[in-house]
């Protein structure tokens, strides 16, 4: 799966989870709508929204991404807004998990690269060769965990099982007779 995007370049470290979403407005548990209130609680995150290209669909943020509160409505907005991915040099594990649950891709590159993706205007993501094209027309290789690559490829941990459910019926039936 390609990903070709606009990138949304967050030029901070430790954005947490109460920066994406803030807790006052989690008031269910729909996984739609909470686009609307992304970044709602980041300084100036507003307005870095309303600058951004209209089809941002990229995040480059320096270390530790999503730290804070383990909610998993920081991912649910992010998809709900259009995200597709997040590159950073570091997630908060938590928030890691609920990205790759969530089908948006936490994708960890090493430090030194994050001032050129900042700069860049949109970058080409490979997910199967787990590649990034830079504009320089340069490479930067990064690494998915194998399982949670394939719910990336297939949308999320719910789609990813839901293609499952024939099958384990299958299994279920089978071992039953």
């Amino acid at each position: 799966m390609k990903l070709a995007g606009y990138v949304l370049p967050i030029d901070r470290a430790d954005i947490d989870t109460d920066q994406i979403i803030p807790a006052h407005l989690l008031t269910g548990v729909e996984t739609t709508g909470l686009g609307e209130h992304l970044f709602k609680g980041m300084p100036g995150g507003r307005e870095l929204l309303e600058g951004a290209h209209p089809q941002a669909d990229v995040i480059v943020a320096r270390e530790n991404f999503g730290c804070g509160s383990s909610r998993e409505h920081a991912a649910w907005s992010l998809r709900d807004r259009g995200f597709r991915a997040v590159i950073a040099p570091s997630f908060a594990r938590i928030f890691h998990e609920n990205a790759y649950n969530n089908g948006v891709a936490p994708i960890v590159v090493a430090a030194e690269h994050i001032d050129g993706l900042l700069g860049a205007e949109r970058l080409h993501i490979d997910l199967i060769d787990e590649t990034i094209a830079t504009p320089d027309g340069g490479t930067i290789h990064f690494t998915l965990d194998p399982l949670r690559k394939q719910f990336l490829l297939e949308g999320g941990y719910m789609e990813f099982m839901a293609k499952r459910i024939p099958r384990v019926r299958g299994w279920l039936a089978a071992k039953a007779s």
